[in-house]
């Protein structure tokens, strides 16, 4: 037990397919009366009758065996709990939805639209169903998963020693109507011998299961002592940039692995294919024995990943899945004992391709992964010696030549005013620093970070000076250009 220390609940959404109507009817009824008793639960416990008298009541008058009741018990129970812990009145709690049962209230609307918000009430009301697991009877007694040669089931007990069979339906049907993946992981909580929850919810006459199980994860034995490898997703092009360093922040390697298939198609096809290059990413850090830096995914907005902004930006990042990408990379690696390190993403791509771009002559999307590695190990990105002199030069005359330009040959109007407005906020930096002369003023140590905070940070200052000349229009991806005012300080524009 000393190994397992990482502990997350993990749940599997999926639907059930019944082979018949008078099955599925069945299973409706057992929903109907388990919803029922919970509400009566509900009631009775607030009136301050205890658990063991209500679970030899509710057997009777309910038809239900003593686990389906005191599952029924218990989540009344949780339902108390969690309005005292809101500070809210348990006694007004509304079962089916509140929101719901104030727009029936209201009777604003008739007719047909009226009997389908009504059907929507009932199904939320009465079609529930939860039943826990049990480690002594190796995962769950009342709705167990069972596998055969075509299928992975859900064993219902409806009552009166009677089981319903249902098919279940959580993968993605990839050929001869074989599911994969999630029911990959079903399969594997029929096997361990885990307890496991199961809870059924109706709606639209469709029957869920929402199957939940205590995962333990290994200690990670792949630390960042033996190296790191950091990855650097892009909505367009859609690829994952990964780059590889030793345990100082050395680049020993770098790649990029090409995405085209989360350039549309459904939803689940999508989701499918973001599994596979989660595995992909864990099992290259799995053999290269590396720990993985990613960028937190608790800072707002990191869907904006690529080389558009706009109503084309916003279509791109819907069909790329930033977020839910690095999740399945976390959660793999932690499966597989792999340390997963989270670095604030600030700047990062503009550091990359200032300083690292140029230098190595890789993408920008490449360096920028060496930047997200070496933060993850904890090290500070220090300005080269010429751009601090590009730094200590700089003015606001030179910035109100460089908005002239913009003007003059950047024909996007979004672009331009994209462009305008960066350069404005750098001249506001400026103007703020305090120096007469409108240059900036104060200590600048040439590190990433330091007491002039975000908004004055050298690199927002350093991309507007440098990038901006160079590649007004369009974003600039051939870093190459830089090489020479990393060496002579030289910087101007495209001819």
């Amino acid at each position: 037990m000393g190994k397992e220390v990482l502990r997350d609940m993990v749940t599997v959404q999926a639907k059930l397919i019944f082979d018949n109507s008078e099955d599925k009817q069945k299973v409706l009824d057992l929903m109907r009366r388990w919803s029922s008793c919970m509400r009566y639960a509900y009631k009775r416990l607030l009136e301050g009758h205890k658990r063991n008298e209500l679970k030899r009541q509710l057997q009777k008058v309910f038809v239900l065996n003593s686990r389906y009741v005191d599952d029924a018990i218990m989540k009344a129970e949780s339902v108390i709990k969690s309005c005292k812990k809101k500070g809210e009145n348990p006694r007004k709690v509304i079962f089916g939805s509140r929101e719901l049962f104030e727009k029936l209230k209201r009777r604003h609307i008739n007719g047909r639209a009226y009997r389908k918000l009504q059907h929507q009430w009932q199904e939320k009301r009465k079609g529930n169903l939860y039943s826990r697991g049990d480690k002594s009877k190796k995962g769950n007694l009342n709705t167990r998963i069972e596998i055969d040669e075509n299928a992975t089931l859900l064993r219902i007990n409806v009552g009166k020693k009677q089981y319903v069979y249902a098919r279940i339906q959580a993968g993605w049907k990839i050929k001869n109507k074989t599911y994969i993946d999630r029911n990959q992981l079903l399969q594997a909580m029929s096997t361990s011998g885990e307890p496991y929850s199961v809870e059924l919810k109706l709606k639209n006459g469709v029957v869920y299961a929402y199957f939940t199980v205590e995962e333990v994860f290994p200690k990670p034995k792949i630390t960042r002592t033996n190296g790191v490898i950091g990855i650097d997703p892009n909505a367009y092009p859609r690829h994952v940039a990964w780059v590889e360093t030793d345990k100082n922040g050395q680049l020993m390697g770098y790649g990029e692995i090409p995405m085209p298939e989360l350039e549309g198609g459904s939803s689940s096809k999508r989701e499918y294919y973001r599994w596979q290059y989660a595995h992909r990413i864990v099992q290259m850090a799995k053999e290269k024995q590396k720990a993985i830096v990613v960028e937190s995914l608790s800072i707002k907005d990191r869907g904006r990943r690529g080389d558009f902004s706009g109503r084309k930006s916003r279509r791109i990042r819907h069909y790329f899945g930033y977020r839910s990408l690095l999740e399945k990379v976390k959660l793999l690696a932690k499966r597989e004992g792999i340390e997963v390190i989270e670095v604030n993403p600030a700047y990062t791509s503009v550091i990359g391709m200032l300083k690292y771009a140029p230098q190595y002559m890789v993408s920008k999307d490449i360096a920028a992964a060496y930047v997200i590695a070496r933060r993850g190990l904890g090290l500070r990105e220090r300005i080269p010696h010429n751009y601090m002199l590009l730094l200590s030069s700089l003015d606001t005359n030179s910035l109100e030549e460089l908005k002239e330009y913009v003007k003059k040959v950047v024909k996007n109007p979004n672009v331009r005013r994209k462009q305008l407005k960066a350069i404005d906020r750098v001249i506001g930096i400026l103007q703020s620093s305090g120096s007469e002369s409108g240059r900036l003023s104060g200590p600048l140590d040439g590190t990433s970070a330091g007491s002039r905070g975000k908004n004055h940070n050298p690199w927002r200052v350093l991309r507007v000076a440098v990038v901006t000349p160079l590649s007004p229009g369009k974003v600039l991806r051939d870093m190459s250009v830089l090489k020479s005012l990393l060496v002579s300080g030289q910087v101007g524009r495209p001819t």
